[in-house]
């Protein structure tokens, strides 16, 4: 069941091309249902019948529910909030280039690593 999300998210990472820096290294895994992204063994991103949902600051968070490009996040319909996910609507999702900009957010937020403009 879990294969579909796999590939799904696979293809998605292959397509936006490598990780925003080099001292990261990047994974999928099955995850649940679902699959995850992990940036230097932590989870950044999952693929799964919930949706896809990203790990990012509570300001960008808020900001991406606020412009209704995505909604608070729960793994299971009756599970908690994922207080550090937001789920990304459909229009960011197909937005290749919006999306590859909020994983390499969520990358460097997961992963604690610094964000280099000049990379």
């Amino acid at each position: 069941m879990a294969q579909p999300y796999f590939e799904g998210l696979s293809q998605i990472i292959d397509e936006l091309g490598p990780p925003p820096t080099k001292a990261v290294t990047i994974e999928i895994k099955h995850f649940f249902s679902g699959a995850a992204l992990y940036a230097n063994g932590k989870i950044c991103a999952t693929l799964s019948p919930a949706g896809f949902a990203i790990k990012l600051p509570p300001g960008r968070r808020l900001s991406l529910i606020d412009e209704r490009q995505g909604e608070q996040f729960r793994f299971f319909a009756k599970g908690p909030i994922k207080r550090e996910y937001v789920a990304l609507s459909d229009s960011i999702i197909r937005d290749r280039e919006t999306l590859r900009g909020l994983i390499g957010e969520s990358i460097h937020f997961a992963s604690g690593t610094v964000i280099n403009s000049q990379a």
